[in-house]
Formats: structure tokens, C-alpha cells, sequence
């Protein structure tokens, strides 16, 4: 055999019509682990599987004596192991030394198999890949619907929402008018000057006041801050201020609208602890006649008095706040004073950090009218609110008791 084909990078065999082996490279001899002496003169059987011998007889020989060649034609061959080798195989018959010869070269295919069966995992990998990517496409469509579905139902509830809210706004506003209404106006003739300062910190106030002529000497003034500044603090002061516009203009004692006041917040939150509310007062009744101020201070910041010569004294807190605790007695406090004396009431808003810096300026301030005061303070109020930031209520009462 020619060296170049004995040693070829493909197996080469030569058979007898009957499928005898009369040659063979060494490089199949390698693959099939067989010694060339023990195939010489062997049927092509004896390398060959069980199935790819019924293929050669029924196949493979028909069809080299019809067409004197084969192209292509896969079989199995079983090398000396046992073990299958696929192979690729090309033969020609032909005429030699008057006989006939069939050549075959043989090309292993153990590669290309391999190759196939990773394009066929490849396959079947990615048709999965692409069956859960289709499931996924899906499912993201379902939620994508869902999803609009749920964007639909939040725009129409934020728009129901932006309607309650501008309800709500529209009643909150005409809460605050009649809130605000409710308040008394001054009162401005030979004996009384005021002025008035009156500011919630949202739509509705826990702050109330009521100044009252009782008749022609005597007049009443009561000033309540009601715990929070929300809806539930401006209800209360509403049901405060239908209570002592009442008292306070039938002339009640001082004690006595303050106890009423009292009793009617422990009655309000009678049956429910969670809901109670307690509020700071303090009401003064104005006699110019005799010239004397009974007052109750129920857990308020103390009002300032200042007589006509500078000198000042505070109306602290003589009880706590109104709704706290029942039984409480409420004791009238008295004091005479000159005219041309000055009065300021107010709530906790006016000075939260209880900086007493009212004092000084209602001292600086005696020689100026009422509405310069109120000025002054409303100025130390807007820088107050600029470095603390602070959010409540406010309200003060000026008066010039002449």
C-alpha cells in the first residue's frame, strides 16, 4: 500500500465483491485496535456492527452493483474493544489486476456527533429558553394588563380623592369663617380700648375668645386654647364658646363660669377617655365702676397687668386646666387698679418658649397707643417664627382700661 494512503488522516479499505478484506491502512487499524494480519482475509462483517451489517448486505453492495459507488453513507463499525465508531463512508468499485475491487475510505464521525448533540442540546436548550421566554412575554402581558387595570382604578380614586379634597378644603374654609365669626369684636368707648390679634395655624384654630359688656360698668373677657389646633380642637371651642357667651352675658361670677366651663368638658368626654381634650382659660370680669378685676387663670400663661406707673404683676394660674380633673374648685382672684393701666392676655402661641420678653415690651412700650404694642409684638412673633419655626395658634388681647 502507498505510504501517503496507509498513513492518510482517514481510514482506507479495500474489499472483494463478497466483502472480503484485502487491504487496510494502518491509520484504520489504529482506530479499529486490530492487527492488520488479523483482518487480511476476514469478512468485512468482523469490523462492522450488528445493524451495520444488515445495512451492507441489503444496501450497501446492492447499490455499489448498480452505481459502482457510494457517497456518504453512515454505518458503524466495532472495533476490537467492542466499541461502536461511526463512520463516514465513500467506496468505488473498480477493476484490478482482472478482478473487481471495491475501495472504501472510511471517515470517523465520532466529532460531528458530538457536534450534533450539542446542537441538538443547543436546540432543545434554547426552544425551552424560548418556550419560557414566551411564558414570560405572557405572563408580563397578564400583569402589564393588570397593571393598567390598577393604574385605571388609582386614577379614579386620586381624582375621587382631589374632589374630597377640594370638599374638604371648601368645608374646612367655611369652618374657619364660622369659627372666626363667632369671635366678639372689640370693644372701643370711654372706659375700654382694645385691640385684638387673632391667627390659626391651619384652616382651624384651638384658640377662643370672647369680650363681652355685661352692662355699663362691667364687662368680660375670657380667653381659652383648647389642646391641639386641628378639626376636633375647633369643634370643642365651638361648643366652649356657645357656653360662655351665655354665662358671661347673663353676669355669672368669675368661679362660676369657669366651673361650668369645667363640667361641660367632663361631660363631653363622659364616656370616652381616647377623645378627651382638656383647654387652658382664663377669664377676667371688668368692673370700672369700682375699679376691680375678679379673674380665674385654669392652667393658662399668665396675664400681664401693668399699672399706669410701670409696675407690673402677672395673672398666673391659680387652677389647671379646664377638663382635667373633676371636683376642682376654682377660686375667684380680686385686684383693684388705677386708670390708665394696660392688660394683656394671651395664649401659648404668642410665647411658646416662655421667653417673657412680653413683660419688657409692654413696659417699653406704655407711653405708645395700643396699636403700636400690637406692632411690636406681631414683629417679635414674625422673628420667632423665622428661627424656631414654630406652628400654633396665636392670640393676644390688648386693653386700655381708662
Amino acid at each position: 500500500m502507498d505510504e501517503q494512503l496507509n498513513h492518510a488522516p482517514c481510514g482506507f479499505l479495500t474489499l472483494s465483491e463478497d466483502g472480503t478484506i484485502l487491504a487496510i491502512n494502518q491509520t484504520l487499524l489504529k482506530i479499529l485496535h486490530y492487527d492488520k494480519d488479523l483482518l487480511i482475509g476476514q469478512h468485512v462483517n468482523s469490523i462492522l456492527t450488528v445493524p451495520a451489517r444488515l445495512f451492507l448486505q441489503f444496501y450497501f453492495f446492492p447499490l455499489v452493483k448498480l452505481e459502482h459507488r457510494v457517497e456518504e453513507m453512515y454505518i458503524s463499525l466495532e472495533n476490537a474493544k467492542g466499541e461502536e465508531i461511526p463512520v463516514l463512508i465513500n467506496a468505488i468499485l473498480k477493476r484490478e489486476k482482472e478482478r473487481t475491487v471495491l475501495d472504501c475510505i472510511m471517515i470517523p464521525m465520532h466529532k460531528r456527533n458530538e457536534y450534533e448533540n450539542e446542537l441538538l442540546l443547543a436546540k432543545k436548550e434554547t426552544e425551552v429558553a424560548l418556550k419560557a421566554k414566551h411564558k414570560a412575554v405572557a405572563e408580563l402581558e397578564t400583569t402589564l394588563k393588570k397593571l393598567e387595570i390598577q393604574k385605571e382604578a388609582l386614577l379614579e380614586l386620586n381624582q375621587e380623592n382631589q374632589n374630597y379634597k377640594i370638599e374638604t378644603k371648601k368645608e374646612l374654609e367655611l369652618a374657619r369663617i364660622i369659627q372666626e365669626t363667632s369671635l366678639t369684636d372689640t370693644i372701643n368707648n370711654d372706659q375700654f380700648q382694645m385691640e385684638v390679634f387673632y391667627n390659626a395655624s391651619g384652616e382651624l384654630s384651638g384658640d377662643i375668645y370672647g369680650i363681652y359688656q355685661i352692662d355699663p360698668y362691667r364687662y368680660g373677657i375670657i380667653l381659652l386654647d383648647v389642646m391641639g389646633h386641628g378639626i376636633s380642637s375647633a369643634l370643642i371651642t365651638m361648643t366652649l364658646h356657645s357656653l360662655f357667651q351665655r354665662l358671661i352675658s347673663a353676669g355669672f361670677p368669675v368661679d362660676l363660669v369657669m366651673k361650668e366651663l369645667d363640667s361641660h368638658l367632663h361631660k363631653l368626654f363622659h364616656n370616652n377617655e381616647e377623645a378627651r381634650h382638656y383647654s387652658t382659660g382664663i377669664y377676667l370680669l371688668i368692673d370700672t365702676d369700682k375699679q376691680k378685676i375678679d379673674y380665674v387663670n385654669a392652667g393658662h400663661p399668665p396675664a400681664l397687668w401693668q399699672d399706669p406707673d410701670g409696675k407690673q404683676f402677672e395673672l398666673c394660674s391659680t387652677a389647671p386646666p379646664l377638663g382635667t380633673f373633676e371636683g376642682v374648685v376654682f377660686k375667684t382672684n380680686t385686684f383693684t387698679y388705677k386708670k390708665g393701666g394696660r392688660l394683656l392676655l394671651y395664649t401659648d402661641g404668642v410665647d411658646p418658649l416662655a421667653s417673657n420678653y412680653l413683660a419688657p415690651l409692654l413696659r417699653k412700650t406704655a407711653s405708645l397707643p395700643l396699636c403700636k404694642l400690637k406692632e411690636e409684638i406681631l414683629t417679635c412673633l414674625h422673628n420667632e417664627k423665622n428661627v424656631y419655626h414654630k406652628s400654633d395658634d396665636e392670640s393676644f388681647i390688648l386693653v386700655d382700661l381708662k
